[in-house]
């Protein structure tokens, strides 16, 4: 027979990819799986995009991304030496873990947390250490003092949603001086909290880790950034112009930049779905669910009576996508993304023929 040679290398014959959330195709669902904003993006957005000149899209976008870092350093108050720009901050936590480790390092992060972080150890040959989480979710911030290695922690941390305050960040960097301390705060502004990133001037082992996918409401577009000082920024620099020097479009900086200028529109969104997200964590909870209190623009919930995967499949039949993960200690629970309220009021209905006895 024919001998097909494999051209694969070991990584890529080895390696388990992480899984995104379900697209599927099949009818129109509910999307309550991969925690998008259930809000269009800001008006400010669409205009500047469909005035910016098509005929430009001919030219390389800036790869310092300029423009985009001024708005940001506005926003924030800070330099923008101390900023840096990616494809999805996806890209920025890939580039961390090349930027800040040696082949064969440790790196620490919790044992639940976004997947994501297991996959980019594994691709970059890197040595993990997952701390485990309490029983009840929580980080235990004594467990991540005085490491011999980076860290990573997502905050509010997924898919619990769960929140250390500032001054508990703060803590584990303090006792982290001579380790990295990268802070995913993929969704901190939904926490009603503190940004890490106002430490970043008083320590130099700290960078924080934002996106324009959850808040801002623009996932489609992939936009991330980085804040930090400028030795950590320079390395995801080094990083990425021996990658790639264009990683950002020209279509995604221009949206960007708007969407950063429209504070009135983020903050009326992002309080559009902390309300909804509170009314539906009191709702489950009448129906007997265990509902952790997430600070995120998700739910993390359990039932006594209904294991959750028959929960997922059920809300699948019935055309609403939340995330069920088939992994130790979490695989009693699911994750629904907050949609608008009529989304979240037909979820509650349905919910409610699926536990009936």
């Amino acid at each position: 027979g024919f001998f097909m040679k494999n051209f694969l290398s070991d990584k890529a014959k080895s390696i388990e990819p992480y899984t995104p959330g379900e697209q599927p195709k099949d009818k129109k669902y509910i999307k309550l799986n991969t925690n998008e904003s259930p809000y269009p993006p800001s008006d400010m957005v669409k205009k500047a995009v469909i005035k910016s000149s098509f005929d430009d899209l001919r030219l390389y976008p800036d790869p310092n991304v300029s423009d985009l870092k001024k708005e940001i350093a506005k926003l924030y108050n800070i330099n923008t030496n101390n900023i840096f720009i990616g494809n999805g901050s996806d890209e920025i936590l890939a580039f961390s873990f090349m930027a800040f480790f040696n082949k064969g390092d440790k790196v620490y992060y919790p044992n639940i947390t976004y997947s994501f972080y297991s996959v980019y150890s594994s691709l970059f040959d890197l040595n993990e250490i997952k701390i485990h989480l309490k029983d009840d979710f929580t980080i235990d911030i004594n467990d991540y003092k005085n490491l011999d290695a980076g860290i990573f922690i997502a905050n509010p941390n997924a898919p619990t949603g769960l929140l250390l305050s500032s001054s508990q960040i703060e803590e584990i960097i303090i006792s982290n001086r001579d380790n990295i301390v990268i802070i995913d705060e993929a969704y901190i502004d939904f926490a009603q909290t503190e940004s890490a990133y106002k430490l970043i001037n008083k320590y130099d082992n700290l960078l924080v880790i934002q996106t324009f996918s959850k808040s801002r409401s623009l996932a489609g577009i992939r936009l991330g950034f980085a804040l930090g000082n400028e030795n950590l920024i320079q390395g995801l620099k080094n990083i990425k112009y021996s990658f790639n020097s264009y990683t950002i479009n020209r279509l995604s900086i221009i949206a960007g930049i708007e969407a950063v200028k429209d504070k009135k529109y983020f903050e009326y969104s992002v309080s559009k779905i902390i309300n909804t997200r509170e009314r539906i964590k009191t709702q489950l909870k009448e129906l007997d669910f265990k509902v952790l209190d997430s600070k995120s623009n998700f739910l993390f919930i359990s039932h006594k009576n209904i294991f959750a995967e028959n929960i997922y499949l059920k809300l699948k039949d019935n055309g609403i996508l939340v995330r069920y993960f088939k992994t130790d200690i979490i695989d009693n629970y699911i994750r629904v993304t907050v949609g608008t309220d009529e989304e979240m009021d037909i979820f509650i209905n349905k919910i409610k023929d699926i536990i009936k006895p």
